[in-house]
């Protein structure tokens, strides 16, 4: 079965949104950072996403104990806005600060986000070196969430993105 980019992105995006809404932090503080978390997950949720990323840019110097969640919804914020490059440094940042479901998460964001990259490469320059490793990146992040948290892929799209990946390395290789 084949799943557009759109269709993948928005697997990822259900994972994220999942994973949030799980997440044992809350927002506790009254105020300011709370209207304006309402206000950055409301324009995530609606696909205004260059608001959305304003919102949790200006949130994350105040997050406190929360910050890896409200980099993490940057990232995606950044991967929906087409940010690839953005988001997959902002993921690979909160990967290496994380463990369990919260790394699983940013490397969900990652992988999908160099994806992206390293597809974009290949359009422009077939078999460019730095979109081989993009997609290795890519490869190495998705299969690492799918074999630690492979129940946060229930239908499969990151299990796809990973195959539709490998076969393009494949075949470069």
């Amino acid at each position: 079965m084949q799943f557009s980019n759109r269709q993948l992105i928005g697997a990822s995006s259900a994972i994220l949104f999942f994973l949030v809404a799980c997440s044992e932090s809350q927002v506790t503080r009254r105020g300011n950072f709370q209207s304006d978390y309402l206000v950055a997950r409301q324009a995530l949720e609606t696909g205004d996403y260059g608001k959305a990323s304003r919102h949790y840019k200006g949130l994350m110097a105040e997050a406190g104990p929360l910050t890896a969640r409200i980099e993490l919804e940057y990232a995606h914020s950044l991967l929906r806005d087409g940010d690839f490059a953005g988001a997959a440094q902002t993921a690979r940042s909160i990967a290496a600060s994380q463990t369990g479901t919260a790394q699983a998460a940013a490397l969900a964001v990652q992988g999908t986000a160099e994806h992206e990259l390293g597809l974009a490469l290949m359009d422009s320059a077939p078999g460019d070196p730095a979109a081989l490793a993009y997609l290795q990146s890519a490869s190495n992040a998705l299969g690492t969430v799918l074999a630690d948290n492979g129940d946060l892929d229930p239908l499969g799209a990151l299990k796809t993105r990973k195959e539709s990946i490998d076969g393009v390395l494949a075949r470069a290789g």
